[in-house]
């Protein structure tokens, strides 16, 4: 599970973005504050995973308390989401060394879509690896393959689907016991299976008995 502390001036506003991340299947919410030194102490004390972070606080600039919470912890991730659309506070944060930049006003999908990429990529640098893959590398800066198009028949929504049915499972799963869970053909899900294994996202396992071929079993990659 992915811990977020929230931060944000406006209490309504903070309540909807905790709303939001509690969507996101993954994450929590560790906490919230509304102002720069809240947000240190917090910080602090919960040491979440991923600090939501605006610019505009009523004690200290976003950019500042984003050197702050860097000194204070040197692992933390910052996605910065907030108003302010100015080409140099932009260029200011991406120096910082944040994950993402999204600009208010967003949707649950748009914050989603962040928190998913933020998953998908960190998790394949995961504390426990001592050496990183090119495909690791390229996830965590956008190049990975999954911006090519996915395979004839398949779609986004059944995608997100095939992937939830894993990162909830506790076992390694079959192309037909996906099937089974989706309400899918076995042939159907096994390419969105292949396509995720493609993609570095899915761990093939071989399951050996019987006569033939072994089985192909699939288990979610993930950070530990």
């Amino acid at each position: 599970m992915i811990n977020v502390l929230i931060v944000d001036d406006d209490f309504m506003v903070a309540k909807v973005h905790s709303g939001f991340v509690r969507q996101a299947p993954g994450f929590s919410v560790a906490g919230v504050a509304h102002t720069g030194a809240q947000a240190l102490d917090e910080a602090k004390r919960l040491k979440p995973d991923l600090v939501l972070l605006d610019i505009h606080l009523p004690d200290i600039s976003g950019l500042d308390l984003l050197h702050q919470l860097r000194e204070s912890l040197p692992e933390l991730d910052v996605l910065v989401i907030t108003a302010a659309r100015e080409v140099d506070t932009v260029r200011r944060a991406l120096r910082g060394g944040i994950v993402h930049y999204l600009m208010k006003p967003f949707s649950a999908d748009d914050l989603s879509e962040r928190l998913q990429h933020y998953q998908r990529a960190y998790s394949s640098l995961a504390a426990s690896k001592s050496t990183a893959e090119q495909d690791d590398v390229n996830r965590v800066f956008g190049l990975n393959r999954r911006e090519r198009p996915l395979p004839k028949g398949c779609s986004a929504e059944t995608l997100r689907m095939v992937e939830q049915l894993l990162k909830e499972s506790e076992r390694n799963l079959s192309a037909t016991e996906a099937a089974d869970v989706l309400g899918t053909s076995r042939v159907s899900a096994r390419r969105y299976l292949e396509y995720l294994s493609e993609e570095g996202l899915v761990t093939v396992q071989l399951r050996y008995g019987g006569v033939g071929r072994p089985e192909r079993r699939y288990v979610w990659r993930s950070a530990g």
